[in-house]
C-alpha cells in the first residue's frame, strides 16, 4: 500500500493534477465501485435463485466465483489492476473481516446462554451427538487414509476434519430463520441443539489453534492461554455486571442511551484486535463479549437495531464474496490429497447426518421430521467459510483443498433448504382431524378460548368480550391469554408460561400488565373463568406458529385476535399495522379451530358500565345471519352470550327471494340454517325480551349494505360470519374481490369501513377449516 494513502479523489468535474493517477487510484472511489459491482451481481443472482428456494448465501458465493474467474488470471494475478488493485483488495478485505467480526459479536448478543441448562435431554443429546460422532469418525478416517499422503498433507487434513465437524449456531439460526420455522417445534429443537454444539465447537476451535501455536512455541502458547483466560474473566466478572447495571439504570419502557451502545460496539472492535494479538481468530473476542451481553430488550435489542441491518445486509455479503474471490477453479486437480479430502468430508457429513437421525428416532420423533432436523444440523455456511479462509491465510490448507471446501459449502447451502422444505411442513400438525369449534360443543360444556394480545389497548376490549360471553359455573370459560411480542435483539424465540408451578426460559417479565389485568378478571368471575397467561417472543413472520401451536395443545375451540386497525373515540383511524394484518391472515390459513377477529371501534364507555354495574343497562348484541357454516358458528356463539340476563340478542336474518331451482348442497345448507335458527325464532315468538328474531328481505348486495349500515349506532356488538352460504343472493354485487379487508368477509368489511362511523364493535367468526375444505 502506498503511504500516505490517497483516500478521496478530486471528483469527476475537477481537472486532475499532473501527479494524479486516475480516479480509481484513490481508495474510497475504488472501494465504492467494488461494492457496487459485488452487490449488483449478487442481487441479480438472488433475484433468480430465490425463486428456486436457494438462500442469499448461495448468491454471494456464486458472485465471488464469477468475479474470481473474471478478474484473476490462471497465475493468480488481477486481469485488470485498474479495478481491483492490490491495495484495493487489502482495503475491502480488511473491511469485510471487520464486518464479519461484528456479525459474530451480534450473533453472541442474540444468543441466550442461560437456555443451555434448560434445553432438555433431547436437544442436548442431539447437539452432543452431532459433534462427537463425526469428530471420532473423522479422526479414525484421517488415520486410515493418512498413509496415501505426505506427513505435511496429513497435518493439513486435521484442519479439514475439525472444521467439518463443527455445528455453528449462527449457521443453523440463519437457516431456520430463512426457512421461517423459527417458532415451530423442529426449529426450536434445532436451535437448542445447535446452541449446545456451538459452545463445544467454539471451545474445540480455540483449543485446536492453541495446540497449533504450542507446536511452534511452548512459551508463546502459555502467554496466549494466560491472556485468553484473563480476557474471559474480565468479560464475565466485569463487563457482564456492568451491562446489568446499565439495564437496571434504564427507566422501564425507555431505550438504552446511545453512549452505552456505541461504547459496547467499540469494545467489540477492540476485543477483535486483542484476539489477533494472542494468535487467536479475530472473531473470538467479539463472540465471547457478545455472549456476555444479555439478549433481548433493552440492551440486546438496542445493539441489534444499530448493527443488524448494516452487518447482515452489507458486511456479511462483502465477507463471503471477498473470501470466495480467492477461489480459482482452474487449479482444481484430483491428486491424492484431493481424494483424501473428498473421502474425509463425505465420512464426516454422513456420520453427522446418521448421528442426528438416530438421536431423533431414539426420542420417537416422526421419520420425516428426523430427516429434516438431520439435514439442518449438517448444513454449512458463513462460519465455515471464515475458518477455511483463516486456515488458508495461515497456509494450513492447500489451495485446491480450499477450492473444494468452498464448493462444498455452496452445494450444501443450496441443497439443504430445498430438502428441508420438502420434508417438513410446519402446518401439517394443524390439520383438522377433530371438530374443534363452538357449534359442536355439548350444551353447557366448557368453552376453551385463546385470546391474543398485541398492545395494551387490546386488553379491555378482550375482557369486555369475554365478560359478555356469559361465563357461569354451569358453563365455564377457559381462557388462554397469549401476549405476542416481536423478536428483537435475540436469535432464539421465547415462549413463557406464567404459571407458578412451571419454570420458564427467561426471568424477564414481559407481560406484567397483561397478567395483572386478566388475574383481576379471573378473580371477579371466580369458578366461572379460568385464565392461563403466556408470552411469545418471536419474529412477526412466524408468530402464527405460536398461536396455532398453543391452540392445538390447549384444545381450544376459538381463537380471538384483534383487528389490525384501531379507531379513536372521534372515529379517526389511530393506527394501521400491516404486519398484524399479515399475521391474522396466516392464522386464518392454518388455525386448528374456529377463529374470531375483533374489530374494536374504540368506544369503551358503555362497556365500562358493563364491567362496573351489570344492571345499569342491557348490553345489546346483534347477529347478522345470511346462512352458511360460518354464520351458524357465529350464531352459536351469540346464543351463548344471550344466556346472560343483562344481554339482549337480536338476530337479523337477511333472506333472498325464493329460488325456483336449488341444488342438493344448497338444500342441505338451508336445512342446517333452519335448525340452528329454530330456538331463536321460538323465543322471539314467545315474547322473550332477551332474544329477538327479525327477518329482512334483501334482493341484492346494495339493499343488504343499507340495512347493515343502519345497525352501527343501535348495538354495542355486531357478530357476523366471515363467509356465507353457497350462491347467497343477499351479497350479490359485493364480491370479495372489491372488499378492502377480505379476511373480514363482506359484512365485516362493510362494518370496518372508514366510511362508517359508529360505536359498535364487530366480531367476525370463521368456523374451523377441515380436511374436506
Amino acid at each position: 500500500m502506498e503511504l500516505p494513502p490517497q483516500v478521496n479523489s478530486p471528483g469527476f468535474w475537477k481537472t486532475p493534477s499532473p501527479s494524479s493517477k486516475g480516479l480509481l487510484k484513490n481508495s474510497l472511489p475504488e472501494l465504492e465501485l467494488q461494492m457496487i459491482i459485488i452487490f449488483c451481481i449478487s442481487q441479480t443472482f438472488n433475484f433468480v435463485l430465490k425463486r428456486f428456494g436457494l438462500p442469499k448465501l448461495s448468491s454471494d458465493i456464486i458472485t465471488g466465483l464469477v468475479l474470481s474467474y473474471a478478474l484473476v488470471d490462471g497465475k493468480g494475478y488481477p486481469i485488470n489492476e485498474r479495478l481491483f488493485t492490490p491495495a484495493g483488495e487489502q482495503v475491502i478485505g480488511t473491511i469485510s473481516v471487520f464486518g464479519f467480526a461484528l456479525f459474530l459479536f451480534l450473533t453472541g448478543v442474540k444468543m441466550n446462554v442461560g437456555m443451555i441448562p434448560k434445553t432438555g435431554t433431547k436437544a442436548t443429546t442431539i447437539g452432543v451427538a452431532a459433534l462427537t460422532v463425526p469428530f471420532l469418525c473423522g479422526l479414525i478416517t484421517r488415520e486410515l487414509i493418512g498413509g496415501s499422503v505426505t506427513p505435511q498433507e496429513k497435518d493439513k487434513l486435521s484442519f479439514v476434519f475439525v472444521t467439518q465437524t463443527l455445528v455453528p449456531f449462527p449457521v443453523i439460526a440463519s437457516l431456520i430463520t430463512e426457512l421461517n420455522i423459527l417458532t415451530s417445534e423442529l426449529g426450536r429443537l434445532g436451535l437448542s441443539a445447535a446452541l449446545v454444539s456451538d459452545l463445544i465447537s467454539f471451545s474445540l476451535t480455540v483449543s485446536f489453534l492453541t495446540v497449533r501455536i504450542y507446536m511452534e512455541s511452548a512459551s508463546k502458547a502459555l502467554v496466549d492461554i494466560t491472556a485468553t483466560i484473563a480476557y474471559v474473566a474480565i468479560v464475565v466478572f466485569v463487563v457482564r455486571p456492568l451491562t446489568f447495571s446499565i439495564i437496571k439504570n434504564t427507566p422501564e419502557g425507555r431505550p438504552v442511551k446511545d453512549v452505552y451502545v456505541y461504547s459496547i460496539i467499540v469494545l467489540a472492535i477492540a476485543s477483535s484486535l486483542f484476539s489477533d494479538a494472542v494468535d487467536q481468530q479475530v472473531y473470538m473476542g467479539p463472540y465471547i463479549l457478545g455472549l456476555a451481553i444479555p439478549d433481548g430488550p433493552p440492551l440486546g435489542s438496542a445493539i441489534a437495531s444499530k448493527l443488524d441491518c448494516f452487518v447482515t445486509g452489507v458486511f456479511v455479503p462483502l465477507y463471503v464474496t471477498t473470501s470466495v474471490l480467492r477461489v480459482d477453479l482452474r487449479k482444481f486437480k484430483f491428486d491424492a490429497l484431493m481424494i483424501s479430502n473428498i473421502i474425509l468430508v463425505m465420512v464426516i457429513t454422513v456420520s453427522k447426518f446418521v448421528a442426528c437421525f438416530i438421536s431423533c428416532t431414539f426420542y420417537e420423533m416422526p421419520r420425516l421430521d428426523s430427516w429434516a432436523l438431520a439435514f439442518i444440523m449438517t448444513s454449512k455456511g458463513v462460519v465455515e467459510l471464515g475458518l477455511y479462509t483463516l486456515f488458508k491465510d495461515l497456509n494450513s490448507l492447500a489451495e485446491s483443498t480450499f477450492n473444494f471446501l468452498v464448493i462444498t459449502i455452496l452445494a450444501v447451502s443450496a441443497i439443504v433448504p430445498i430438502l428441508v422444505k420438502f420434508l417438513y411442513d410446519p402446518s401439517r400438525k394443524y390439520a383438522g382431524y377433530q371438530k374443534r369449534n363452538v357449534m359442536h360443543l355439548k350444551p353447557n360444556a366448557e368453552l376453551r378460548v385463546l385470546v391474543c394480545i398485541h398492545r395494551p389497548d387490546d386488553i379491555p376490549a378482550m375482557i369486555n368480550l369475554l365478560t359478555a360471553s356469559c361465563p357461569t359455573r354451569e358453563a365455564p370459560i377457559n381462557v388462554c391469554v397469549l401476549h405476542l411480542i416481536e423478536l428483537i435483539g435475540r436469535s432464539s424465540p421465547i415462549f413463557i408460561s406464567h404459571q407458578i408451578q412451571r419454570k420458564t426460559l427467561s426471568d424477564v417479565s414481559y407481560s406484567q400488565n397483561v397478567i395483572l389485568a386478566f388475574n383481576l378478571f379471573e378473580n371477579n368471575h371466580w369458578q366461572s373463568i379460568a385464565v392461563n397467561t403466556f408470552t411469545a417472543v418471536s419474529p412477526p413472520k412466524s408468530m402464527h406458529e405460536d398461536i396455532c401451536t398453543l391452540a392445538l395443545d390447549k384444545l381450544t375451540s376459538l381463537i380471538i385476535f384483534p383487528f389490525h386497525r384501531k379507531w379513536s373515540l372521534d372515529g379517526d383511524v389511530e393506527f394501521d399495522d400491516n404486519m398484524l394484518r399479515s399475521l391474522n391472515s396466516s392464522v386464518l390459513e392454518i388455525a386448528p379451530c374456529s377463529v374470531g377477529i375483533l374489530v374494536n371501534r374504540g368506544y369503551t364507555g358503555r362497556a365500562g358500565v358493563l364491567l362496573s354495574s351489570l344492571d345499569a343497562y342491557r348490553f345489546s348484541v346483534c347477529m347478522i345471519f345470511l346462512g352458511g357454516r360460518d354464520d351458524r358458528e357465529a350464531l352459536t356463539y351469540a346464543k351463548r352470550m344471550s344466556n346472560e340476563t343483562s344481554i339482549t340478542l337480536t338476530v337479523i336474518h337477511l333472506v333472498a327471494p325464493e329460488e325456483d331451482e336449488v341444488d342438493d348442497e344448497r338444500k342441505w345448507d338451508i336445512i342446517l340454517d333452519s335448525e340452528v335458527l329454530k330456538d331463536v325464532k321460538h323465543n322471539s315468538l314467545s315474547g322473550n325480551q332477551h332474544k329477538r328474531y327479525v327477518q329482512e328481505l334483501t334482493n341484492d348486495g346494495s339493499e343488504m349494505a343499507t340495512i347493515v349500515r343502519g345497525l352501527v349506532d343501535e348495538y354495542d356488538l355486531i357478530i357476523a360470519g366471515r363467509s356465507h352460504g353457497i350462491g347467497s343472493r343477499q351479497i350479490s354485487g359485493l364480491d370479495l374481490g372489491w372488499t378492502e379487508f377480505p379476511e373480514l368477509g363482506v359484512i365485516g368489511d362493510l362494518l370496518a369501513s372508514t366510511d362508517i362511523y359508529g360505536r359498535a364493535s364487530v366480531l367476525v367468526i370463521r368456523q374451523q377449516k377441515t380436511d374436506d375444505d
